[in-house]
């Protein structure tokens, strides 16, 4: 059978509606109709199908950020409680009752909560004298060019509704990630890349490895061609892109072309906008059949290059290496790449596994920064480096002066920004001696207002970016109050 067969067929099926196919269609075109007359004179349905338009000028092009899943600890990295070694095993419980804090299943049945000092030392650095933990070396060398916010706080104490609060802006499932929603908002600089990349890079350490999934870089209800798409770093980049043996370019460029057709009468039947970012789906597979291998191809970078990410650089799937990748993405203008690193859940032996974590991705974060720099980048590129939550003050299970974990804490923890407009050598926010409470309250910055500020930086207000879903125009700031952190803006 040929295509014009196939066609004349497609015909026959669709003139051969089933009276509840006829019911169902017209129904809701004339239910449809009725509910516009009535409504205000603006789009209202699911053909809302993409932005593009900022709402001011834009600071930032694009957007790395660094996603440290496990949650690492501020007390080991940016928040240094020198006077909490005067308070070695002291029992946190009367202050933890009298402050109503919520515990996990993992600490509720601890009899005594001592307080467990960080045993790594701390150090100025910079002309802004921040100080930042032995374990971060690299990273204490940029601290003039990055915003350090210690007043970060957050909704959720466990991991799964934390990851999808600060990467979808919801603890629910099945909202829209923020690199989708970037990727709607402003569309494309590279009609041959997606706009919205995810790395998973390999993690050293082999304890407090969460899962993560896709609907912490899906689109959801945004349009398809919105969701993050991952590649690889083994095998092929991304999955089923090569074309299969004995399928040649112009052959595959014929076989698209048909499909389009059969696509393209399906939309003008039906009408539904997802049809029509299939067929572009498509079309973007077919040109990453190009783009992709030059991408992933890294045989030009130089070793100054290598040497300046670290020793790990060379190595596939190490952080170092997705640092790099994430770059190269940058120059091509992808809008977001999300790099994901696992292994920060130190509920015990904190010492030892976060000393191996920080190696991972000190060096490399450095060499990105550094990287963005001297191309000229890091003023139009925004970078974003933190984990879901923070850590306790006092210690998971047994407490040595050697060893010690941390539970879970939402009420404070810290993360690294830089570039696009973004002071750099200012730390923003305090919290108390226990790094429990912020006691800068005009600093404190939620979840929410981290991603105001991100849209911000990229152009766009996060009041006015919205999506009809369910009959609420959903946001990735949601419908709580929102902020931009004007006090980090240059």
């Amino acid at each position: 059978m040929n295509l014009t067969d196939i066609l004349k067929s497609i015909d026959l099926h669709d003139s051969a509606l089933s009276r509840r196919q006829f019911f169902r269609q017209n129904a809701m075109g004339l239910g449809s109709a009725a509910l516009t007359a009535l409504l205000p004179n603006k789009t209202h349905a699911a053909n809302h199908n993409t932005s593009t338009n900022p709402h001011f000028p834009a600071k930032a092009k694009r957007v790395i950020y660094i996603s440290l899943v496990g949650a690492p600890s501020q007390f080991e990295t940016f928040d240094y409680k020198p006077e909490l070694k005067k308070e070695f095993n002291k029992d946190l419980k009367d202050f933890l009752i009298a402050s109503g804090q919520r515990l996990t299943g993992m600490t509720s049945n601890q009899t005594r909560f001592p307080v467990a000092p960080a045993i790594i030392d701390f150090k100025q650095h910079g002309q802004c004298g921040t100080w930042v933990s032995d374990y971060l070396p690299h990273t204490a060398k940029m601290v003039d060019d990055i915003c350090i916010i210690k007043s970060m706080h957050t909704d959720a104490i466990n991991h799964a509704p934390a990851n999808q609060l600060i990467y979808t802006g919801s603890m629910q499932s099945g909202k829209a990630s923020i690199g989708s929603w970037l990727s709607y908002g402003l569309g494309s600089l590279n009609n041959d890349l997606p706009t919205f990349c995810v790395l998973i890079a390999k993690n050293t350490s082999s304890a407090g490895i969460q899962a993560i999934s896709s609907s912490l870089w899906n689109a959801n209800y945004l349009p398809g061609k919105h969701s993050g798409v991952t590649l690889r770093s083994s095998g092929d980049p991304v999955l089923y892109l090569k074309d299969a043996p004995g399928i040649d370019r112009e052959l595959r460029r014929s076989m698209l072309d048909g499909l389009s057709k059969l696509n393209q009468k399906t939309l003008h039947n039906i009408g539904d906008p997802e049809t029509q970012n299939r067929i572009q789906q498509y079309e973007m597979a077919y040109r990453m059949q190009m783009s992709v291998p030059e991408l992933t191809d890294m045989s030009k970078e130089t070793q100054a290059t290598y040497n300046l990410y670290g020793p790990e650089s060379q190595k596939p799937g190490s952080f170092a290496s997705c640092a790099i990748q994430a770059r190269r993405l940058a120059e091509r203008g992808v809008r977001f790449t999300q790099i994901f690193h696992r292994g920060w859940d130190q509920h015990a032996n904190l010492p030892k596994d976060i000393k191996t974590q920080c190696l991972d991705i000190d060096q490399a974060c450095y060499g990105l920064i550094q990287d963005l720099k001297q191309r000229g980048m890091l003023e139009d590129t925004l970078v974003i480096c933190g984990g879901e939550f923070g850590r306790t003050a006092y210690s998971q299970g047994t407490l040595t002066a050697t060893n010690y974990g941390r539970d879970h804490h939402p009420r404070a923890f810290s993360l690294w920004i830089a570039g696009a407009g973004i002071k750099g050598g200012i730390v923003h926010g305090e919290t108390d001696k226990y790094s429990f409470n912020i006691t800068t309250p005009d600093k404190a910055v939620h979840v929410s207002d981290l991603h105001a500020t991100i849209l911000e930086r990229c152009g766009l207000d996060n009041h006015k970016l919205s999506y009809p879903f369910q009959g609420l125009e959903q946001r990735l700031t949601g419908v709580e109050p929102a902020k931009v952190i004007k006090d980090i803006i240059s």
